[in-house]
């Protein structure tokens, strides 16, 4: 993966695909770019596509925090520049969804399409997961045992019926190759500062010309399901999506389904550009 230098620091990112609209995706909270892994086949074989390392993730450098939400996002417009794309279609999921949100808001000429992904508008409610989600978390933190820590992380991110029935040790390489490593523990609290201030509720109004995608996992612990319910309350015109059995990695839980849904939504928003 190559390097843009952003100021400080450089961002860790990669592109795939030769044709058709940029499509830009933000991963969450201290997850590598390279998570996306499941719906690049779909997109690429579509559209030009970039994903990247969060500062402070995978190849990225780790500028000083805390960050904010205003420095991320233009992280991602920086990125844009640095690509050459005059706009992008904009998808983001849990932490990435919230930088989404402010790119739109703050550089609403450089995004085509905003899809969000299992993530929320802010508020203290909205920051607070479900208690199951809250315990599994806190395992995910404190267990120093590496399989112990990947199976917390699993009922984490997906429910129960879908790891009774998944292939689990295909599953472990995966979220082995994405969290074998754990970030520095200043990266995420510097992440989290960043999600602590994220607030957007009063101006996603501003984006009712916008097309917009959310996609609603109905089994979610880390972001209240009905979080996305009150997105499509905030955006007027947004398309809401529902995946009523899948988790908060609802990428890696129905990839098919999630890139079906995204492409359907890029292909409208290019027929309205």
């Amino acid at each position: 993966m190559p390097h843009v230098q952003l100021g400080a620091f450089k961002l860790h990112y990669d592109t795939v695909g030769r044709a058709g609209a940029p499509v830009l995706l933000i991963m969450g909270l201290t997850v590598p770019g390279r998570s996306w892994r499941g719906i690049l086949p779909a997109l690429q074989a579509e559209h030009r596509v970039a994903y990247f390392d969060h500062r402070g993730v995978g190849g990225s450098d780790a500028p000083r925090g805390p960050y904010s939400m205003a420095q991320m996002a233009g992280d991602v417009v920086g990125l844009m520049d640095h690509l050459g794309w005059a706009q992008a279609h904009v998808v983001g999921l849990s932490m990435g969804g919230m930088v989404a949100q402010h790119v739109a808001l703050n550089a609403r000429a450089r995004v085509r399409s905003l899809a969000l992904l299992a993530t929320h508008a802010g508020g203290w409610q909205a920051r607070l997961p479900q208690p199951r989600g809250i315990f599994h978390f806190i395992q995910t933190q404190l267990l120093r045992d590496r399989q112990a820590k990947l199976a917390a992380l699993s009922s984490l991110l997906f429910p129960k019926a879908f790891l009774q029935t998944c292939d689990r040790s295909a599953l472990r390489v995966g979220l082995e190759d994405d969290f074998g490593e754990p970030v520095p523990k200043s990266v995420l609290l510097s992440q989290y500062a960043a999600i602590q201030g994220h607030y957007t509720a009063d101006k996603l109004g501003r984006l009712k010309d916008l097309p917009t995608l959310i996609v609603r996992p109905g089994q979610d612990l880390l972001v209240r399901p009905e979080e996305s319910d009150r997105l499509a309350r905030l955006i007027p015109n947004a398309q809401l999506v529902r995946f009523d059995a899948c988790g908060h990695a609802v990428t890696r839980q129905d990839p098919q389904g999630v890139a079906k849904a995204l492409l359907a939504h890029f292909a409208a928003a290019d027929r309205l550009a």
